[in-house]
């Protein structure tokens, strides 16, 4: 059974590569503009079911895994911030408060078109900041792609004082756990 991830994430493709399946890896053409009113959670869950179904058509005979993460902190949806200016005003409000990331994983079969989905819930507590502490941390790991501006698997993980989750690598991007039991639902074993 082929299996591709619906992604061009560096991120998901290195925790993908950690079950020691052979994938391939193909970036999924999506519009993730939010819905008025879409909760964060809602908004990833509907984003990896579209990342797979648009990367899963015309296949037959795989596997297509979708995934997506939103993050709120408050009323505050926390993208993707692009520059060190916006990365910088993310951390500001981040700063000593808590943030929830809704990280959403779909598997698409595309030979029965059967489609699961689940979704793993981290909150992360970010430690109060300084100004200095945020500028250095930006200057060094720069992580403009990352929604909420940090790279838990990197440098960025000194900015929290704790992370609360059932899936540790949810964060990073993919919530390998629910991945796991996904395939084997599909018929995929791992082991």
């Amino acid at each position: 059974m082929q299996i591709i991830l619906g992604s061009a994430s560096p991120y998901r493709g290195e925790l993908l590569a950690r079950l020691g399946l052979p994938f391939l890896q193909r970036a999924a053409q999506v519009d993730e503009t939010p819905i008025a009113g879409e909760h964060p959670a809602a908004l990833a869950q509907r984003l990896a079911a579209a990342k797979a179904r648009a990367v899963g058509a015309g296949c037959c005979g795989a596997i297509v895994l979708g995934s997506d993460q939103t993050a709120e902190c408050g009323d505050l949806l926390l993208g993707k911030p692009g520059n060190f200016a916006k990365a910088r005003e993310q951390l500001r409000q981040l700063s000593g408060r808590s943030a929830r990331f809704h990280t959403a994983v779909a598997l698409l079969d595309t030979r029965s078109d059967r489609l699961l989905g689940d979704l793993a819930v981290t909150e992360v507590r970010f430690r109060p900041l300084s100004e200095a502490e945020i500028d250095a941390y930006l200057h060094r790991e720069s992580p403009y792609d990352c929604a909420g501006s940090f790279k838990a698997e990197g440098l960025g993980i000194v900015l929290f004082d704790a992370i609360l989750s059932d899936d540790p690598t949810a964060l990073i991007g993919l919530p390998l756990i629910r991945v796991r039991r996904l395939l084997q639902e599909l018929g995929v074993a791992v082991l």
